[in-house]
């Protein structure tokens, strides 16, 4: 008995030691944004681990700079396949959940390939030439491309598969065969291709909205895909970060008796007075019993906390004026007095890339920028969007290919258009990490947040990389217009901060590198919507990290001294407008309809109102408190106060 207990011990041992791990199937284009892309593996026994193997995947496109080298990959050490011989890898929003989980848009559509090598991580760092030593499974594939032979004969491979050979491209996978030949139809994430093995009971968490307000209560439902037929009992958390059990009440245990499919729970959130900021509370499974898999995971519920800090400066669409002042040190702009043409513009690079002075930062710290630099005026716990002209909560920053509802970075001086694109990490390393930098490294605009705000998603996606103008990019539909100077004067400030970097007139090709436009509009937006509060108290956060200020924001009337009307005239900060300072003036009623009143001149003055777009629509001289008619369409508008040499500017809108 016992020689043939150990001949079966040694049986199991031969069979997990000659075990062989394929790539069972590919689904790299999925509908939309490449949010449910996977790889799924399979070992021909069943938990199988896979210790020792590593997951690469190659860029087969032969004009890439990286062609036929990886630019993913995955050591899979740790994890297993399960009783069916199956591990899925994917992103978050497969169904069932992935072992292990990556970012979406990740595996690139082909000519390219997949393959699983014995190894580590250490030994297939991004751009390593594929290679067959140690190749253990590899497979070509496209969507309609041409092979990659290049890639091919360096994996060994004769055969590359088109995912969409039957024209319906994201909506199918490409799957292996009994014979080990691979075909294209509807994906089958974690079950064999041809329906056969085990079938688990798939469990769905639901009920939860995206977000809840402090002191809100909600549901929580359970779903099998199957009645159980025992008991079936399990915990899940809420925790995640700062939010944790001080933060709610209700039961995290489920039960689904015999013969049921759901189990609900209620969730009260705690209505606290502690000025937490916003937090995501994230619904995780615990452990599942045997039989059981999860269709969806780490479900996230934003709450909204009704604590936060108001500053006494206003928005960008209700800006102040003269609340906030600058920081620049003593004698920052010195070296610009009585200083004309390319030598002042010359002066203003000699600042703001100093590189004795400047810091440069990576992608990854912009985001922790603009939590403070971009935070809305009203409310602590929110960012203002600038294209938008809306504020959004701080968590719902843009994680995965989908930014509706979302916000992210946009790069005024787009990306694409000033050569440094994804130039640097996306993995924030903090306020004292930098490079010391100066005008001839452009990749370091690819972070520079005094060009970089914080938008809304698709409005983002919306502007792309086009030229500002109303022949190009002038915002949404119905937009105030409360933007457009603050983009002007981070144009100015690239053009300046960055050898190779130009403000033109017109509007180059939205593929021209170097160049953006349009420069008049600019100037004219410069006018218009001038520099207030919010730009102030920016300019002053990002000097902290950067050491350079945008000086278009300090002196607003120094870009007609380099591009507008005053262009090779001569320069003193006293030539500045003194905006906001001793005039205390009101206009009302506002909003208005057919007229204001001007109240706190007390001698002679002049006003002047603009649109939005620029155009003055009036011009008058007046004494003393003051109405005028205004038959204007509905909208926003600029008025200019000025009077005893001192001059403020305010917005009207007219219902």
């Amino acid at each position: 008995m016992k020689k043939y207990y150990y001949s079966l011990i040694l049986m199991a041992f031969c069979l997990i030691s000659n075990a062989q791990i394929v790539i069972n199937e590919i689904d790299s284009d999925t509908p939309s944004i490449d949010d449910k892309e996977f790889i799924e593996l399979k070992s021909d026994v069943p938990n199988f681990p896979l210790d020792g193997y590593v997951l690469v995947c190659f860029n087969g496109n032969p004009s890439s700079s990286t062609a036929n080298r990886s630019y993913y990959t995955l050591d899979l050490d740790g994890l297993s396949t399960d009783i069916n011989g199956l591990i899925l890898i994917g992103s978050k929003l497969v169904s069932p959940v992935p072992e292990r989980i990556f970012g979406d848009n990740l595996i690139e559509n082909g000519a390219d390939a997949i393959a699983i090598y014995t190894g580590s991580f250490e030994d297939f760092p991004d751009g390593t030439l594929a290679t067959s030593t140690n190749l253990i499974d590899a497979v070509g594939y496209d969507t309609s491309d041409a092979d990659a032979t290049a890639l091919m004969a360096l994996l060994g491979i004769t055969v590359q598969y088109n995912e969409d050979a039957n024209g319906q491209g994201a909506t199918q996978s490409i799957q292996r065969k009994a014979d080990g030949t691979f075909e294209t139809k509807a994906p089958t994430p974690g079950v064999h291709n041809d329906g056969s093995g085990f079938i688990f009971n798939g469990i769905t968490i639901s009920g939860p909205n995206l977000q809840y307000n402090e002191g809100d209560n909600f549901n929580i439902t359970f779903t099998t895909q199957t009645a159980v037929t025992s008991d079936l009992t399990f915990n899940f958390t809420l925790n995640n970060g700062s939010f944790n059990a001080s933060d709610f009440t209700g039961t995290t245990s489920v039960l689904i008796p015999t013969g049921s499919t759901t189990f609900t729970t209620n969730i009260q959130i705690i209505n606290d007075e502690n000025d937490e900021g916003d937090e995501v509370a994230k619904i995780k499974f615990g452990a599942l019993p045997f039989g059981y898999n999860r269709l969806n995971d780490n479900v996230e519920v934003e709450i909204i906390d009704d604590d936060y800090q108001i500053a006494p400066w206003g928005t960008p669409l209700n800006p102040t004026y003269g609340v906030v002042s600058s920081t620049a040190p003593e004698g920052y702009y010195d070296s610009l007095e009585g200083k004309s043409g390319a030598v002042l513009k010359q002066a203003i690079q000699d600042i703001i890339a100093n590189p004795a002075v400047v810091r440069a930062h990576n992608y990854g710290d912009v985001n922790t920028i603009l939590r403070i630099s971009d935070q809305n005026p009203l409310n602590s716990n929110e960012i203002w969007m600038m294209y938008k002209e809306q504020p959004r909560s701080k968590l719902l920053i843009q994680t995965t290919g989908s930014g509706t509802g979302k916000w992210n970075r946009e790069h005024i001086y787009p990306q694409s258009r000033g050569g440094f694109s994804n130039a640097t990490a996306d993995t924030p390393d903090g306020m004292n990490v930098w490079e010391p930098s100066n005008a001839t490294i452009l990749l370091h605009g690819h972070s520079d947040a005094h060009h970089i705000r914080a938008e809304d998603g698709p409005e983002n996606s919306s502007r792309n990389n086009k030229d500002y103008g109303l022949t190009d990019y002038n915002g949404f539909s119905g937009n105030q217009g409360s933007w457009k100077g603050d983009v002007a004067r981070a144009v100015f400030y690239m053009a300046i901060r960055y050898n190779g970097l130009e403000v033109v007139n017109g509007n180059p090709a939205d593929t021209t590198v170097g160049q953006l436009g349009d420069l008049a509009t600019l100037l004219t937006w410069n006018t218009t919507d001038p520099s207030d509060d919010f730009e102030m108290n920016r300019n002053n956060y990002i000097y902290t990290w950067q050491y350079n200020r945008n000086p278009f924001i300090d002196y607003p009337n120094l870009a007609d001294y380099i591009w507008g009307a005053n262009a090779g005239e001569t320069w003193f900060s006293t030539l500045s407008v003194d905006e906001n300072i001793g005039l205390n003036v009101f206009v009302y009623p506002n909003p208005a309809k057919n007229f204001i009143t001007v109240s706190g001149i007390q001698n002679e003055g002049t006003i002047e109102v603009y649109s939005i777009s620029g155009q003055k629509l009036l011009s008058k001289s007046f004494n003393g408190e003051t109405r005028f008619s205004i038959d204007f369409p509905t909208g926003i508008y600029i008025a200019k106060i000025s009077s005893e040499g001192k001059t403020i500017v305010k917005k009207i809108s007219v219902q």
